[in-house]
């Protein structure tokens, strides 16, 4: 099936849609793929909000700062992006990863005999399922700020990824 169709399938039924994706085989690839497209989605939904802190910094920066920033050929959204591109496209792959390690030491502990690859599939497919909310909390970052309602989207979309990935990992667990 087409990811949106299963991204679609997973707020419906979670489990079955990682019990499905288990049962295309172990294919490390197509899990860092849907990791590192969750990440872009992220970052990309990371855009209006640079976008307002940009704007709201310019209105308080002196001319002098302007121009220093002006003569390097950076602005100050360029800057905020560049940050943003090293983080979601580098750094929060590999504590993906990291992550995906410590769960999978947490449930050999506790007498699970789900694979590795299982655990990552169920914490990545997790995060990607859980992505269009990431993108709505962006929206409201960027155009309402910070405040009790992006607040209030941005606990739904951990909360929905935090149950995605539960029921993944249950998934792997079920015979």
């Amino acid at each position: 099936m087409a990811v949106t169709t299963d991204i679609l399938r997973t707020y419906r039924a979670p489990r079955q849609v990682v019990r499905d994706l288990m049962g295309m085989g172990q294919r490390e690839d197509r899990a860092f793929a849907y990791l590192l497209i969750a990440c872009l989605l992220v970052f990309v939904a990371q855009l209006p909000r640079l976008s307002r802190k940009a704007h709201l910094e310019a209105q308080t920066q002196t001319e002098a700062e302007a121009a220093e920033l002006a003569a390097g050929g950076w602005s100050y959204m360029h800057q905020l992006v560049a940050y943003e591109v090293l983080a979601w496209l580098i750094v929060w792959p590999l504590f993906f990863y990291f992550i995906a390690f410590l769960l999978h030491l947490i449930r050999r502990v506790f007498g699970s005999i789900a694979s590795p690859f299982q655990t990552r599939l169920a914490l990545f497919w997790g995060f990607l399922a859980a992505v269009p909310l990431g993108l709505l909390f962006g929206l409201m970052a960027g155009f309402v700020g910070p405040g009790v309602q992006s607040s209030a989207v941005g606990a739904i979309w951990l909360g929905t990824f935090a149950l995605f990935v539960v029921q993944g990992l249950r998934a792997g667990t079920e015979p």
